[in-house]
């Protein structure tokens, strides 16, 4: 039998409990002898991490739900191996990331990148249940209060469960962010707000989707979200960008006519 490493009293990140980089951060959340699985990552690990999940005493039997944070192919190209060993669980997923994936969309989630000579294989994958803002979930007595956080993707979800959030893909350990991408769908407006509910919210830990866990700290929220805030007004950041100023100075200038002494 394996010993659990919790790394907060009923929470297990499977990357944390293999010591080693699995993937995605798959969050295994337990209580009474019901358990679930926020994100699964690839399919190349999912027999691996179902594995150790029952040499750490877990009956499979009693995995209650199989959660997508997101539709992206990092998090959830194994949902149907996992679907596939646990049978029991429920998977659940905001409504367009059940749509996404019902009809395999290799673009919008990350399979098929040409440019980059990515080509991931996303067979169909049902999500039995669709979860959106102001739903909970519960396993054994605990809660977890289901935020939409768009930004990244709209159908970004992250998780309350008491001072702990679940956040997916909204903010990184070194103030980073999930891409940013048109094809993708991310609006970087909503995605400010998404960090703001973040900051203003009185949680005390943030688990992300990547990377290590980390404490939340407003100010180091605030350095993204300032960061995020000039994007909006950036050329680099294409259709994402909600303007770009230099178009309206450039505006003024061919009305005042261009003189070299004084640009």
């Amino acid at each position: 039998m394996l010993a659990r490493r919790e790394v907060f009293p009923h929470v297990i990140e499977m990357n944390y409990q293999a010591r080693q980089r699995l993937g995605c951060s798959v969050y295994l959340i337990h209580d009474a002898g019901e358990w679930l699985l926020i994100d699964i990552g690839f399919q190349e690990t999912v027999d691996e991490i179902i594995d150790m999940i029952r040499q750490m005493d877990f009956s499979l039997a009693s995995c209650k739900y199989l959660i997508a944070t997101h539709a992206d192919v990092d998090h959830i190209q194994g949902l149907k191996r996992a679907k596939e060993l646990l049978p029991n669980a429920v998977t659940v997923g905001h409504p367009e990331c059940q749509q996404l994936l019902a009809t395999s969309d290799r673009i919008v989630t990350y399979a098929e990148i040409a440019a980059q000579g990515i080509s991931i294989d996303l067979p169909p994958i049902k999500i039995d249940k669709t979860i959106n803002e102001g739903d909970s979930l519960k396993v054994g007595s605990l809660t977890l209060d289901v935020w939409n956080t768009p930004g990244h993707t709209s159908s970004q979800l992250a998780f309350r469960c008491g001072k702990l959030l679940f956040s997916g893909d909204n903010i990184f350990r070194d103030g980073c962010v999930g891409n940013i991408d048109a094809h993708h769908g991310s609006d970087i407006p909503a995605f400010i707000k998404s960090l703001e509910r973040i900051r203003d919210s009185d949680v005390t830990w943030l688990l992300p989707s990547h990377g290590p866990i980390f404490r939340k700290n407003n100010a180091h929220l605030q350095k993204t979200i300032d960061r995020l805030s000039e994007y909006q007004h950036m050329a680099d950041f294409g259709t994402c960008a909600v303007d770009w100023p230099l178009l309206d100075e450039w505006e003024d200038e061919l009305v005042r006519g261009f003189d070299p002494e004084k640009a």
